[in-house]
């Protein structure tokens, strides 16, 4: 006849080893949610924007999840140490963005207008990524309307001023 000890300590152990491997397994987007910005000032055009700065993988990798708003004069830039690729997605997203990619120069080299987010399990799925045409260094993401309100075009500039 086995004591209740011998059938207690089996499962303290157990319920003790699953609570590490869960704590060490969070799900991601409570990591993410943790991630904090520093914030810049840029110009595109003559248009002064707040940013927040996602100049690592893991600010790059939250950018703008969970944010439940963007005002206008605010946006997110994505500062990568060399020219690239670099695509972009609307996993948990809450709002509609327009994104604009610069190169070195600060030419812009790509823009897509009202990318919608991707929030309900079904469309993380077939969420798409948005791919540029050129490689760019920077990637601004702004409120969607943002573009057309502004008449940014292939011809708009963007100005660092501090990031």
């Amino acid at each position: 006849m086995t004591s209740r000890n011998q059938v207690l300590i089996p499962i303290f152990i157990a319920a003790v080893i699953i609570g590490i491997v869960g704590l060490a397994t969070l799900p991601s987007e409570i990591k993410l949610e943790s991630v904090k910005f520093p914030m810049g000032t840029i110009m595109v055009d003559d248009i002064p924007l707040q940013v927040m700065i996602a100049d690592t993988e893991p600010r790059r990798v939250r950018g703008l999840m969970f944010e439940d708003q963007l005002p206008y004069d605010q946006g997110m830039i994505f500062v990568f140490e060399e020219s690239g690729l670099y695509s972009l997605w609307m996993l948990n997203m809450q709002f509609s963005l327009d994104m604009i990619w610069f190169d070195q120069d600060g030419k812009v080299v790509h823009i897509e207008k009202d990318v919608p987010p991707c929030k309900a399990p079904l469309e993380i799925a077939t969420c798409q990524s948005v791919i540029p045409d050129k490689e760019a260094v920077y990637v601004l993401e702004v409120t969607s309307g943002f573009v057309d309100k502004n008449d940014i075009t292939k011809d708009s500039v963007l100005s660092i001023i501090s990031i």
